[in-house]
Formats: C-alpha cells, structure tokens, sequence
C-alpha cells in the first residue's frame, strides 16, 4: 500500500502541485483517476470555492454551494461531491494511480474519497493526497502509520507516482478509456465495467 500525501501552507499550493503533477503524469502516459482542485480567476474566487477537475480528462465541477458573500458556513455541496466520487470510482479500474485533492471534513468523517482511497490500496494502486493542515491529524489516524509525507516539489512527486504506478489495467487506455475489447471481457464476464 503506497499512500504518499501533501500538506503545505497556503493550502493552495498544494492545489496547484497536484494539478501539475498529474497533467505532467497524463502527458506521459500515466492512466490517473481521480480529483484535482482548480483555482479559479482571483476575480471571481469566493472564499471557498470548490472546482474540481476529474481526472483523466474532466469533466469540471464546481461542488460549491453558492451562499453569497457574507456566508460564514461550508460551502461544500455534498451532493455534487458524491457525484464526483461516484465518476471516480468508476474510473478506478482503467487507472495506474490515484490522486484525491484534499482529505478534508468528509474524508475524516468516513465520506468523500475515503472509500476510492481503500480500493485503490487493495489493487495495489499508489495514492496521491492532498491534506488540508487542519485535517492533517485525522488523515495520520485513517493511514495508520502507511502514509509517507512527500515534499513540495513536482519533479520529486511526480517521480514517487511514476514509480509506484501499477501496469495499465489489459484493454485501458493511458487517456482512462476503455478499448471496445476490455469492455466486451467484461461484458462477457458478467463483469460491470
């Protein structure tokens, strides 16, 4: 079980790291699944603004509840976050690597990315987390002793994802697509794919 994680201030940098290390992971190949958080335009940006980007190739969500201004509540919507981890986990399969933008409040309770972050680990796929420095203690708790604390640099991330990548999954595609072939194995199988 490799679960590598990031906790840096201001928490947007580790936004920003993720974000390149896997575009620079999927423009060499690597089949990634998961979420990465978009910065908005500083213009537009709310105080908590919450734009994923599913990986391999989107789509974009935007899992913000629109509160207005002066709202000093959670602005999470967590419906469009379930949403999102239910794309995940379907991606999951045809993917060589794992990358969560955040362990945050609903990782801690037991929710979000907690259970895409589990299977990962039992197909043997490496685990990429961003953690918010609030949540850090709870996100030591839930990885028991397993996680290893990654510094903030790209080039080294990306070379700890690269080395722990599992073999592309027979019939996927780096993109994260399926070939016709994988799908009819599974389809003959029984299988849902």
């Amino acid at each position: 079980m490799d679960i590598g994680y990031l906790c840096t201030e201001p928490e947007h940098l580790t936004d920003a790291i993720l974000a390149q290390v896997a575009e620079r992971a999927q423009a060499a190949g690597l089949a990634l699944a998961g979420t990465v958080q978009l910065s908005p335009p500083e213009a537009s940006r709310e105080k908590c603004d919450i734009v994923l980007r599913l990986l391999p190739g989107g789509p974009v969500r935007n899992i913000s509840l629109a509160l207005g201004p002066l709202a000093i509540s959670c602005r999470l919507d967590a419906g469009a976050l379930e949403e999102a981890v239910m794309l995940v986990h379907q991606r999951l399969g045809s993917a060589q690597g794992l990358v969560v933008n955040k362990f945050g409040r609903q990782e801690a309770a037991g929710r979000g990315l907690v259970e895409a972050i589990g299977m990962a680990c039992s197909e043997n796929m490496p685990v990429l987390v961003g953690v918010s420095p609030l949540w850090r203690q709870a996100f030591l708790d839930f990885a028991a002793g397993t996680a290893e604390a990654l510094q903030p640099d790209v080039d080294q991330i990306l070379a700890w994802l690269t080395a722990r990548a599992r073999p592309l999954p027979a019939g996927a595609r780096s993109d994260g697509a399926l070939s016709a072939g994988f799908l009819a194995a599974g389809a003959l199988a029984g299988g849902a794919v």
